[in-house]
This record gives C-alpha cells, structure tokens and sequence, in this order.
C-alpha cells in the first residue's frame, strides 16, 4: 500500500516526512515549492491531496516556529519592562499586536 508521502514523492520528487524537529527555513522552502507544484498543476488528484496534506503540514510548523518566537520576544520585552504599554492597545508605536 502507498502511503501519501510516498505518493507526493511521484509527483516530483522526495517528501520528507513530518518533522518536528524541523528548522523554520526548511520548512518555509519546502512549503513554497508544494505550493509550486500545486499552481503548476498536472498532478493527479491523489499527488494533489497529498502534496495539500503535506503543505498544510509545513504550515504547522512554520506557525509553531512564529508562535515560539513571539513568546520569546513578548517575554523579553516583559522582562526590561517594555511590553505593558504595547499589550495595552495604547497608540500603536510598539507595533506589537498590529497583525497586518
């Protein structure tokens, strides 16, 4: 039986498997080239949905990556005491929380 990495490896290539230890970067790079095959098109419906899978996979960890270092600089910034008045709302000049 062929499992869905193996399937998204026919459509161009290797697939890693799902990885937590897998670096921002490489997780970015690799999202952006699935995308790629995806708007490229000529896959199979099978390849497709395992290239999707794969992406949204990726998309995970690069969202777990983002989340850490947000922590990380929220907790920074709340150890020199500079991230009260930017939580707050205030006037916007911290531009923390802006989500644009």
């Amino acid at each position: 039986m062929t499992t869905t990495d193996e399937k998204a490896g026919e459509a161009g290539g290797p697939v890693a498997p799902p990885d937590s230890t897998l670096g921002y970067e490489q997780a970015r790079d690799e999202l952006i080239e699935v995308v790629r095959k995806l708007e490229a098109g000529g896959t199979t419906l099978e390849e497709s949905l395992a290239l999707w899978e794969r992406g949204e996979e990726l998309a995970k960890v690069c969202r777990r990556w983002l989340e850490g270092a947000r922590a990380r600089l929220d907790a920074s910034l709340a150890e020199s005491g500079e991230g009260g008045e930017g939580e707050q709302g205030g006037d916007g000049e911290s531009g923390a929380g802006s989500g644009d």
